[in-house]
């Protein structure tokens, strides 16, 4: 049996976070209010759970809700933001710092964050912190689906079933072809895109796969020229009528189960960690990583 890692205990961990964060997320009125006119922001994976709650939020008709990268927010007075909402499992990166001292005293911010402690919560005017979410592994994985578990609770979604679907990924088998595949490509629309997203930078953080992601409708529009025997595409959530035909003609694999997109992810993250034990590599330590992005002054 394959040495534990901080990743697999991490994320098997998962059932049991979102649990946590769905009873706070329900009861939590320090998020942003239904009406209100919000920026998600956030870097990297933190990133990828803003797009996938934005989508969420503004489909359910509870606001307009913008996601950004941290860096590349507009966040002007002509945008009327009522909020903004940032997320970062460290509370110490460095653009999410930036972002949140440029709008002090200018629009209410909220972080969703590992530590009560951390920069990111002590800068924000409110700050939910997720400590039993947090990590030791520099590739994230409970904290993030956790955070988005505390959204989507917030936003009145019933996750019974992702619990168990939760349960049901971490039992189901790592198939040898996947550990093997040359490329993976994800998909997924609405807030599964941000999921896809999220998806692909795993596998690339801990395995140092190629892989790639799109929104599943944009996937013809000459992604799919990748598609190929030996690769993989992989969608999170529905997938667009007569898609799995066209990437089966390719020769490549077509995966979709029915299960909650943000359990789904679960398996892929544990397809990663094989892939990475397959070549040698510490899942933990990801080349060229570190567990927070702290750039040095201007």
């Amino acid at each position: 049996m394959a040495d534990s890692t901080h990743m697999e205990q991490e994320l098997r961990s998962q059932p049991g976070t979102w649990r946590e964060a769905a009873r706070i997320g329900a009861d939590s009125g320090r998020l942003p209010a239904p009406g209100a006119r919000v920026a998600v922001v956030g870097c990297g994976t933190s990133w990828f759970m803003a797009k996938a709650y934005a989508a969420l939020r503004e489909s359910s008709g509870l606001g307009v809700t913008d996601a950004f990268a941290a860096s590349e927010a507009f966040l002007g007075a002509d945008r009327g933001y009522d909020a903004v909402l940032a997320l970062s499992r460290s509370g110490t990166t460095t653009e999410v710092l930036r972002l949140l001292e440029s709008v002090d005293g200018r629009i209410p911010a909220v972080a969703v964050v590992g530590a009560a402690d951390s920069p990111a919560a002590l800068l924000a005017d409110t700050a939910i912190a997720l400590p039993f979410a947090d990590e030791l592994s520099v590739v994230q994985t409970r904290f993030a689906t956790t955070a988005l578990a505390l959204l989507r609770a917030h936003l009145g979604q019933d996750l019974t079933a992702a619990f168990g679907d939760a349960e049901d990924a971490l039992a189901a088998p790592v198939e040898p072809r996947w550990t093997e595949a040359e490329q993976f490509t994800f998909l997924g629309t609405g807030w599964c895109a941000g999921l896809a997203d999220e998806a692909a930078l795993k596998m690339r953080e801990a395995s140092q796969s190629w892989t790639e992601s799109y929104p599943a409708m944009e996937y013809r529009h000459g992604p799919v020229a990748v598609a190929a025997p030996g690769r993989v595409t992989w969608t999170l959530g529905p997938a667009p009528e007569g898609l799995a035909g066209e990437v089966a003609r390719t020769g490549a694999e077509f995966v979709a189960h029915p299960r909650d997109p943000m359990a789904e992810l679960v398996l892929v993250q544990r397809v990663a960690l094989e892939r990475a034990r397959a070549r040698g590599l510490d899942p933990d330590h990801p080349r060229a990583l570190t567990r927070s992005v702290q750039l040095g002054p201007h």
